[in-house]
């Protein structure tokens, strides 16, 4: 029993994880978002987790060395995705016909003459309105996509995104909170919350002076078609 099993070195632990058929995943990534996937896909997955729906494509970088089928969509055509369209409204794909769906959403607005290094405006999306008028967040973009990826989703599929807080007007602003209800009220369960470790923290010459700790983490959250998180294999 676990009350008498002795205190356990590093190299023993994960044999007992299997032996009782438990392989732990931790709740904070240090590694890279592709390598993460794939252990979200191992970890999580109660049905074959292909075809996969990138709904946010972009360069594909999540994508470099799998060999996932992985179909791409994006709302820019110069990424030549598979499906050129808009997430929120998913015209042409059919009901039920991924098992998994991807999504890294933008988390700021448009960056000006965006003269980054990063280059925020076209590696990132960050196009898409995000002043008074939408309370300074973009979560308003969650809810017509939840809905169209809880159509395109089998039953027990997984949808795995990639949220990021941010900071603006100086006023912190939850999106990964605003997520997680969302996907909710979609029909979704929420069933975990990994966090996604970066280098950092971000710093600006524009930036006098700190009123917010600088984040140096984003959230990857685990949802599931269905009205449970136990990883029962459905045949």
């Amino acid at each position: 029993m676990f009350g008498s099993t002795p205190l356990l070195n590093s190299s023993s632990a994960p044999a007992l994880f299997q032996a009782f058929g438990y392989e732990p995943l931790s709740s904070v990534w240090e590694g890279s978002d592709g390598e993460l996937i794939e252990s979200m896909l191992d970890f999580y997955a109660t049905i074959d987790p292909e075809p996969i729906l990138d709904s946010t494509y972009n360069s594909g970088r999540f994508w470099k060395g799998s060999g996932r089928r992985v179909i791409s969509m994006d709302i820019d055509p110069q990424y030549q995705p598979d499906i050129v369209c808009d997430n929120r409204d998913m015209k042409g794909v059919k009901d039920n016909s991924f098992a998994t769906i991807i999504f890294d959403p933008p988390h700021v607005g448009p960056q000006g003459r965006d003269k980054s290094v990063k280059r925020f405006d076209v590696d990132f999306g960050a196009t898409f309105d995000c002043g008074k008028e939408q309370n300074w967040t973009l979560s308003y973009l969650y809810p017509p996509f939840l809905n169209e990826a809880m159509r395109v989703l089998k039953p027990n599929g997984l949808l795995l995104a990639k949220i990021t807080d941010m900071v603006n007007c100086h006023r912190s602003k939850w999106a990964h909170v605003d997520f997680m209800v969302m996907a909710e009220q979609a029909g979704f369960t929420v069933c975990d919350l990994i966090i996604k470790v970066r280098k950092g923290p971000m710093t600006s010459t524009k930036w006098q002076n700190a009123h917010h700790a600088r984040k140096r983490h984003c959230f990857w959250i685990v949802c599931r078609k269905s009205k449970s998180c136990e990883r029962k294999i459905v045949s």
